[in-house]
């Protein structure tokens, strides 16, 4: 999911932002289930996800994080920031 500057390289601009997004901070809401530990994003609360651990519960919100927030972007895209 990187975008490249017409030689083959990774935009630099674009490798900023996503490592930019990779470090927002979001609050976990979670708890323990019968087998599972459960949580959900407070921020974004239709992403909701499960682990056997608190750490795997972690990982998977991440990664359902990324998936929906990208779920309809194409390999090839570009980002700008802009001021709300």
């Amino acid at each position: 999911m990187r975008s490249s500057n017409g030689d083959g390289e990774p935009d630099p601009m674009v490798v900023i932002m996503r490592e930019a997004d990779m470090n927002k901070s979001l609050t976990l809401i979670y708890w323990k289930g019968d087998k599972f530990w459960l949580g959900k994003l407070l921020e974004y609360p239709e992403i909701m996800t499960q682990g056997e651990t608190l750490e795997e519960l972690e990982e998977n919100i991440k990664d359902a994080y990324q998936l929906m927030v990208m779920d309809d972007v194409p390999a090839e895209y570009q980002l700008k920031e802009i001021t709300l």
